[in-house]
């Protein structure tokens, strides 16, 4: 059991001359962290409340990083009210998105989730910005697809949150205006990860809509555009009979919810959507042998663990089921000298990865907990891979004669964005 009953969201406030957000929670008024966020570039004239709204909605969803370090009984909004269609909107995604929290820490994934609301009255902002495509960069194929399919259009730039040394050299090569944010969380989360404090993943994508959200609002841009494909709405497990989806704040669910929260609290100013919502990963990886492979093969990576080496550059890690996964969407479409100049080896016929692509094809275990593609596409792949190849190993599955990884899926972009898909 938990030693805290209340966690607080306590305060926020923001420097403009410094370019610092600094968000600040508490457990019981005893346990204190403060994370901070640095926006470094020129703003452009924007409205304070249409801000201010912008940075109570990030305040809100970061907290869920210091939430999920203790469980406990309550929560308490010290100097902000939500109303009750924004705090259904937190409630659920806390809910939904911290369900591989629940599943890696043996918690009841149907345990509610509730943040307080009232009876405050919302008003959206009536500023409009100008036209402006916001496009957010997160080191992998799916952006730079984006980013090459709109970069024509008449106003278009690039953010980034994090990572900027080694995201640099991706960002001089795709060429556009960027943004760069940093996120400092507290140490002390950190610290307390390694002792008491219960851990797990958090829904990232959902932040990083919010902090895309402020990025606009300084910097004069409309739309907040990432890339989050068909792929990510397919729930990862089930767990206690509640489906559990790593990729929740990726999916099409959360892109609609948070489109209604936008609206009802500043209405038309800022909108949010993905661009490659109606594809599967493998068609994105089909695209982007074409259309961008050439250009960015030094410089991006798909591996989650990108990052995390002491370097200024990204690159590939060959054993997570990230990096398996891409491997095996490529290999259809991109010679197999390439892929292997990238990873150094040939992932395929790794056999530490054999357990990992019985994972990614359904036929034993359940799908990694990672952001990789269907598992009928991971098989359509492999299929697809069979017959390019015929030294790599077999598994066993079957597809159904009617799917195709290029069908098309649902969307929610505005149609004239829509009509530029490839």
């Amino acid at each position: 059991m938990s030693s805290y009953s209340t966690f607080i969201f306590d305060s926020y406030s923001f420097n403009k001359a410094t370019g610092i957000l600094e968000l600040n929670y508490c457990f019981d008024n005893d346990l204190s962290f403060t994370e901070k966020y640095t926006f470094d570039f020129d703003f452009e004239a924007y409205d304070e409340k249409l801000l201010d709204r912008a940075f109570q909605s990030l305040f809100i969803m970061a907290g869920i990083s210091y939430y999920k370090a203790y469980t406990v009984e309550s929560m308490e909004l010290k100097t902000l009210r939500l109303d009750k269609k924004m705090a259904s909107f937190f409630s659920k995604t806390y809910q939904k998105g911290l369900g591989e929290y629940f599943y890696i820490n043996k918690l009841d994934p149907a345990q509610k989730i509730t943040l307080p609301d009232s009876t405050v009255n919302i008003t959206p902002p009536s500023t409009s910005l100008n036209k402006g495509l916001l496009i957010g960069i997160g080191g992998g194929k799916d952006s730079l697809l984006t980013v090459e399919n709109l970069r024509n259009e008449p106003k278009v730039a690039t953010w980034s949150l994090g990572h900027r040394n080694q995201l640099k050299p991706l960002i001089e090569k795709i060429g556009l205006q960027h943004f760069w944010v940093e996120r400092s969380i507290d140490p002390l989360l950190l610290e307390l990860n390694t002792k008491d404090a219960l851990n797990g993943h958090v829904p990232i994508s959902a932040i990083l809509s919010c902090v895309g959200v402020v990025v606009a609002i300084l910097s004069g841009f409309k739309d907040v555009v990432v890339s989050n494909e068909n792929s990510s709405n397919e729930p990862t497990l089930t767990y206690r009979g509640v489906d559990i989806n790593h990729q929740y704040s990726k999916s099409i669910e959360y892109e609609i919810d948070f489109q209604k929260y936008l609206k009802h609290t500043i209405g038309n100013s800022v909108q949010y959507y993905s661009f490659l919502r109606p594809y599967s990963e493998v068609h994105i990886a089909e695209m982007f042998a074409e259309n961008g492979f050439a250009i960015y093969k030094n410089v991006f990576s798909s591996c989650n663990r990108a990052f995390t080496l002491q370097k200024n550059s990204i690159s590939w890690c060959g054993t997570c089921s990230k990096c398996a996964f891409t491997y095996l969407a490529f290999t259809p479409f991109i010679n197999r000298t390439e892929l292997i100049k990238l990873w150094g080896k040939d992932l395929l016929k790794e056999r530490g990865l054999e357990t990992t692509y019985m994972n990614l094809l359904g036929i034993s275990g359940d799908k990694p907990l990672d952001c990789v593609g269907e598992i009928l596409e991971s098989r359509q792949a492999m299929q697809l891979a069979y017959k390019k190849y015929d030294d790599i190993p077999r598994y066993s599955f079957v597809i159904p004669e009617n799917y195709n990884y290029r069908h098309m899926a649902t969307h929610s972009m505005p149609q004239e964005i829509f009509d530029l898909l490839p």
